[in-house]
């Protein structure tokens, strides 16, 4: 794939406080990247230096290998839906999607009127075909749901064609149900418009559900880059582990290769690489533990809590080191005693963070 965007050494400083320290990253052409981590985290304003709304203290951004130092927004191949939609409120639907086509003065197009106008008219019933508005033309925009209006707003962004198209948090504003039916519209957009995406979120479902690749960050740092299931099956540290998903973390030793001790025990797993004997963190997902008879597992245990939580149940068992979160399909009342197994394949062991 041809790289598009290159971030080298990017830092940034506001008045005094860091809140970028040295992002190094690459973006391919038609990826679909999300920006993840807390609040703060510095994820918002790396969009931002992208699109050019902020200058960084240190560092290049290179698009096609070309320096975009004193480069404005509106000349970087990219364009920007925000969490607010920023639509304007006089214009009915067609006219807000064709509002930048409109703006466009090319002084070599030697078209008639009528044919310039044709042409804005196929253009916005493409986009608007593209994101699932068709018929919507003449709808006053207050008169659309939010979801709607979202789909206004990045018709309106893509229909001057941008390499790169940056949504800083462009769900949030809307319900759940929405919210999740947005994620698979969003990416089934970025496939048939076939350009790059970089979205931004702090949340872990919509960055699963939807990227080819996440960037986890944490203050000012990138922590990991990887695939959805990279990130979720094989999270670098301690950090990762708890940001995306639910987790049972575990301080062990890895004893070998292969070989690791946590909670009194001993336990073959899938890793090597580290020092005999090195202090690490060890993952344990919920959904990769089962609940068994008392002694037919590796821990015993009896159940504290359970909650219902629709496809499965979330049940806390309390053994004799911590308690285990443990997502199931079986019911098992509290107080029973219950053992708990898993395979080796089930173990992540992490470097101490």
């Amino acid at each position: 794939m041809k790289k598009i965007i290159e971030l080298k050494g990017i830092t940034k400083e506001f008045g005094g406080q860091i809140v970028l320290r040295g992002i190094d990253l690459d973006i391919f052409e038609n990826e679909f990247v999300t920006l993840l981590g807390p609040s703060g985290c510095g994820k918002t304003t790396t969009l931002r230096i992208i699109g050019g709304f902020v200058d960084p203290s240190q560092g290049e951004v290179l698009f096609n290998g070309v320096d975009m130092k004193n480069v404005p927004p509106h000349k970087r191949p990219t364009n920007t839906v925000f969490q607010r939609y920023a639509l304007f409120p006089h214009l009915d639907v067609f006219e807000n999607v064709a509002f930048g086509l409109r703006l466009k003065k090319d002084s070599n197009d030697k078209r008639s009127k009528k044919e310039k106008e044709q042409d804005i008219v196929d253009k916005v019933t493409k986009y608007l075909n593209m994101v699932g508005l068709k018929g919507f033309e003449n709808r006053n925009i207050h008169k659309l749901s939010g979801g709607q209006q979202q789909r206004v707003a990045i018709a309106r962004a893509l229909i001057n064609e941008p390499q790169v198209l940056l949504l800083d948090e462009p769900l949030a504003a809307l319900d759940l149900k929405l919210r999740q039916e947005m994620q698979y519209e969003l990416k089934e957009i970025q496939r048939n418009a076939g350009i790059t995406f970089i979205f931004v979120t702090h949340d872990q479902e919509e960055a699963l559900t939807m990227s080819d690749k996440i960037v986890v960050m944490n203050d000012g740092e990138i922590q990991q880059i990887g695939t959805p299931v990279d990130i979720y099956n094989e999270p670098i540290n301690q950090f990762v582990a708890s940001f995306i998903g639910e987790s049972n973390l575990i301080e062990g030793v890895m004893k070998d290769d292969y070989l690791i001790h946590f909670d009194g025990k001993d336990y073959v797993c899938v890793d090597k690489g580290f020092k005999k004997n090195e202090v690490v963190d060890v993952v344990l997902r919920p959904e990769d533990l089962d609940i068994v008879s008392p002694d037919e597992g590796f821990i015993n245990g009896v159940v504290d809590s359970v909650v219902f939580k629709g496809v499965h149940y979330e049940i806390d068992v309390k053994t004799n080191h911590r308690t285990y979160t443990i997502h199931t399909t079986d019911f098992h009342e509290e107080g029973k005693e219950v053992s708990i197994i898993f395979t080796p394949e089930d173990i992540h062991v992490m470097e101490k963070w």
